[in-house]
């Protein structure tokens, strides 16, 4: 399966990248929004394409064009306004889905957020950024796509346990990056994870074993 990763400069990005490159079932495309972000990749064998969530659909579709699956790990990251919350990750997510149906690609992974789906569990200090994971889900759980939603704890740049909790409901945690991005490889690779949607923190269960009994 060739796997085209939004957000592919981005940390949970970047992660998947490197174990979608060494795995032995995919192939891999990083989307890139600035043509100096592609050295990186392409000095360790990427493939990479230019396109941009503020661009057009059509861009964005070209970019995915040959791909089998599309992981949108695309974030306006939290130094920037409730403006780029707007047009990255809601628009731009939006965006996304839209290009994968244009493109015929029907494998999607949207990362989303804790709880995005409960909004009476959604913090007060960052719930703009809740409203563009919510509707950009929804978007997705309206679309033709064969989705796969993940629901994210806090985010750790901290070693990976390697394990994990996955429930339709779980209040609180969280989760270094590594193993969210392990969580997606994971969902890639299990069939079971079709049109279904749960949150996701560090936990007790080995990666696989947790995802398979989803």
């Amino acid at each position: 399966m060739k796997v085209l990763v939004v957000g592919a400069n981005g940390q949970i990005g970047k992660q998947l990248v490197g174990l979608l490159k060494e795995s032995s079932e995919h192939d891999v495309r990083a989307m890139l929004r600035k043509p100096e972000q592609t050295q990186e990749f392409e000095e360790k064998g990427v493939e990479t394409v230019i396109a941009s969530l503020e661009g057009t659909v059509e861009d964005i579709t070209s970019a995915a064009k040959g791909c089998d699956a599309i992981v949108f790990a695309a974030g306006s990251g939290g130094n920037t306004g409730l403006d780029k919350t707007l047009l990255v990750d809601l628009d731009g997510a939006v965006k996304t889905v839209e290009a994968a149906e244009q493109a015929g690609i029907d494998r999607f992974i949207m990362v989303s957020a804790l709880q995005a789906h409960k909004r009476e569990n959604w913090s007060e200090a960052i719930k703009p950024y809740y409203v563009a994971k919510h509707y950009a889900d929804r978007a997705l759980l309206q679309s033709s796509l064969n989705y796969t939603i993940i629901r994210p704890g806090g985010l750790l740049n901290e070693p990976g346990t390697g394990k994990i909790e996955v429930a339709e409901n779980l209040k609180t945690g969280t989760i270094p990056r590594v193993d969210v991005a392990k969580t997606i490889l994971a969902c890639l690779n299990a069939k079971n994870t079709s049109k279904k949607s749960f949150d996701l923190i560090s936990g007790k269960i080995d990666i696989s074993e947790a995802i398979k009994s989803f």
